[in-house]
């Protein structure tokens, strides 16, 4: 049995309305395996609280910083991307709260990153709905806005590769390169799987649907084996 009053003392929330906190946590997958559940799935509060997120992000950015369009729109995608959020959901143990089917359950769906993203943001939406903007704004500034200065400080709100030739320049001097390593697939569905290299030396691999996306893949992974 979920005790939903102990997430909220966690939460630091007292929700007025019990079935709309409990709605959060309702996976769609359940509702297939679970008919006569007596809640709806927690999309229409994610697809809300995905607004309500961006405004209060935006809101913020706005008000405390001078810096123009792209970089702001930069930093607001850094910090509402699905790897921070589902890292909150974690963090605020949502994942334990969750309605699964047992399929999903059985496939790792409590750390699927798209999963936890959407119940964080069907989170904000319900604190809107329940509380209001200002209760709504208070713990996204808490959990999630906190974060901002450090992505600043360490340019995490740049695209992998980006980034990654940073790194690497800062410590040695170098540029990375990337090459093909793999070509599947026939030509409407191929997959690429593309090396990032320090000279000689392969760093990482990714795959994507295009050699761009595999660049990126490989270059994510690449940054986070050099800041182990």
């Amino acid at each position: 049995m979920k005790n939903f009053s102990k997430l909220e003392k966690r939460l630091g929330l007292e929700f007025k309305n019990k079935d709309l906190f409990k709605t959060v946590f309702v996976h769609r997958s359940y509702l297939n395996e679970h008919p006569d559940f007596p809640l709806p799935s927690n999309e229409r509060l994610e697809f809300l609280g995905d607004a309500v997120l961006e405004l209060i992000v935006t809101e913020h950015l706005y008000k405390n910083y001078t810096e123009p369009e792209g970089i702001l729109t930069a930093w607001r995608s850094a910090l509402v991307r699905g790897k921070m959020l589902s890292r909150l959901a974690k963090k605020l143990d949502l994942p334990n709260y969750l309605f699964l089917s047992k399929g999903e359950a059985k496939s790792g769906g409590r750390n699927k990153e798209i999963i936890l993203a959407n119940t964080f943001e069907a989170l904000i939406g319900a604190i809107y709905l329940d509380q209001g903007y200002k209760t709504a704004q208070e713990f996204v500034n808490y959990h999630l806005i906190s974060h901002l200065p450090e992505i600043i400080e360490k340019r995490l709100y740049l695209d992998p590769k980006t980034r990654f030739q940073e790194i690497v320049q800062e410590k040695i001097g170098i540029t990375p390169s990337y090459k093909l390593i793999k070509e599947e697939g026939p030509d409407h569905a191929k997959t690429f799987t593309m090396g990032v290299y320090i000279q000689d030396k392969l760093i990482a691999k990714g795959t994507g649907p295009s050699k761009q996306a595999a660049e990126t893949q490989a270059a994510a992974k690449a940054i986070e084996i050099w800041e182990e």
